[in-house]
């Protein structure tokens, strides 16, 4: 097993609009009208896996439609507390007619069960429940 640290920081920019940064130098708004911390989580989801299940598939061919769709249903419960229910991750994939897109067609059940079952740390993280600390400074 290995580790290794990752982190963002989140700026507040005014009353309910912040900006993640990464120590890459990206920004991401949230907040307001931009993604809500709920959205970037189903958007993590679906990035995560899509990202796993391109790599794969596209060393075959190229794909002529690549869509993924991540819904779910919020629910907000006094007793529990607020949280995602139901989530669903949707392929939209297609592949050229051709011998290559029927390699890449073939390979896609495996590669997105491989990323749900092991690779996307994303899922993995949220089905394992994964314990969330909070630190005040």
């Amino acid at each position: 097993m290995t580790t290794s640290q990752r982190s963002v920081r989140i700026e507040r920019v005014s009353t309910g609009q912040y900006v993640a940064h990464n120590d890459r130098g990206a920004t991401l708004p949230l907040g307001g009208d931009d993604f809500s911390p709920v959205e970037l989580l189903l958007a993590a989801i679906g990035g995560c896996t899509a990202i796993d299940t391109d790599v794969a598939t596209s060393r075959r061919t190229e794909p002529t439609e690549f869509t993924v769709t991540v819904d779910g249903d919020k629910v907000s419960d006094s007793e529990t507390g607020n949280r995602m229910e139901n989530l669903t991750v949707t392929f939209a994939v297609r592949f050229p007619d051709d011998e290559k897109g029927d390699a890449a067609r073939a390979m896609l059940p495996r590669t997105v069960a491989l990323s749900h079952d092991k690779l996307c740390t994303v899922s993995r993280t949220v089905e394992a429940g994964t314990p969330v600390r909070t630190v005040i400074e």
